[in-house]
């Protein structure tokens, strides 16, 4: 079978730099009991203390199932905890505790090396156009998701 149809295919070659670039951050975080998918959870949460579950989710690309999941590990060990809004006691707020913005603050080094690995990849130019490229998909699938 020929493979130059997988070779074309950006959702394949993205899955498969996205493997990439996740297991290298894996092998980092390891020491740390955490996954890369609940880093990036815990990231969100310790960057603006005080988010409600689907912000976190929009923001980390992840749905509603994911996200509790993601958080209920968080949680379980002992990285964020969720409190009552202040505004309006019903919504639920998940915090970053001093564990958690600790983990961040130690770990977030080696997020920004294995994103400069990738970066050694290709020119500064091209990384940026990377990034603007990836940003329109998203942008384009999320207003699909929409329903715009």
């Amino acid at each position: 079978m020929d493979n130059t149809y997988l070779d074309q295919s950006a959702g394949f070659l993205l899955g498969i730099a996205y493997r990439h670039i996740s297991n290298r951050f894996m092998q980092k975080l390891k020491p740390y009991d955490i996954t890369s998918e609940q880093w990036s959870v815990l990231y969100q949460v310790a960057s603006e203390n005080g988010l409600i579950q689907k912000v976190i989710g929009d923001r980390t690309g992840k749905d509603k199932p994911t996200t509790t999941r993601l958080l209920q590990h968080l949680e379980a060990k002992g990285l964020i905890r969720r409190q009552n809004g202040e505004k309006d006691k019903r919504s639920v707020l998940v915090v970053a505790t001093d564990k958690g913005h600790s983990l961040i603050q130690e770990t977030i080094g080696y997020e920004m090396e294995v994103i400069n690995e990738a970066k050694n990849a290709m020119t500064e130019e091209e990384y940026n156009q990377l990034i603007r490229l990836l940003q329109q998909i998203n942008i384009h699938f999320t207003k699909l998701q929409d329903g715009e």
